[in-house]
């Protein structure tokens, strides 16, 4: 299952349903951020995977409290108001500086305030780090190379170390801007089908 599948699923509309009930964000509002929000957050991960030590914390965290198990209960996780201090670490530690970054462009192209898109990042961090551990138990990933892969492949094929920085400023006008990220995740190409045009739907592009 890649972005897309996800996205559209069962699972997707729940998490935004759920995400947009304890934020007190408009559905459609919530549904433009959270779809922003997964590639990059998985674009992050693929650059902290690009290293030996940060792809050994991610498989540490993913064979651990990131197992998965988070979707099986995801109804009580989001009920509950999700885990915001779970997620704020997640966010601190695979975005390091460029998290105000990302929340600020967000913003600025969804029209949601900046605190809302943070709020919104701190429950979904939890649930992509799930999610991810959920693929990675199913495709049987036990080193960095076979996770940056399968990081790689729910991104639609795109890979590399620069990653995070491709996605703060692909259209290399020094903003980070939601084409940055229609641009990442469908490679430049305008096939359709791809999760750029899910993007772009939900953008109206």
């Amino acid at each position: 299952m890649n972005i897309s599948d996800l996205l559209t699923s069962d699972i997707g509309k729940q998490i935004i349903s759920g995400i947009s009930e304890k934020t007190n964000v408009s559905s459609n509002e919530t549904t433009s951020v959270v779809v922003a929000a997964v590639p990059a957050l998985l674009g992050a991960l693929q650059n902290n995977a690009s290293t030996s030590e940060g792809a050994a914390g991610i498989l540490g965290a993913l064979t651990s409290k990131h197992d998965g198990s988070i979707l099986d209960n995801l109804s009580g996780f989001l009920g509950g108001g999700g885990d915001t201090s779970d997620g704020s670490g997640i966010l601190g530690h695979i975005l390091g500086d460029k998290q105000q970054a990302l929340e600020n462009g967000i913003s600025a192209k969804t029209g949601v305030s900046a605190g809302n898109v943070a709020k919104i990042l701190m429950m979904l961090a939890p649930i992509v780090m799930g999610y991810l551990g959920k693929q990675s138990q199913n495709s049987n990933i036990t080193n960095g190379n076979d996770l940056s892969g399968l990081l790689s492949g729910m991104l639609g094929g795109n890979s590399g170390g620069s990653i995070l920085s491709s996605l703060l400023d692909q259209n290399g006008d020094g903003k980070l801007g939601l084409e940055d990220l229609v641009g990442l995740v469908s490679g430049g190409k305008k096939e359709g089908g791809g999760l750029g045009d899910l993007l772009g739907k939900f953008l109206g592009k």
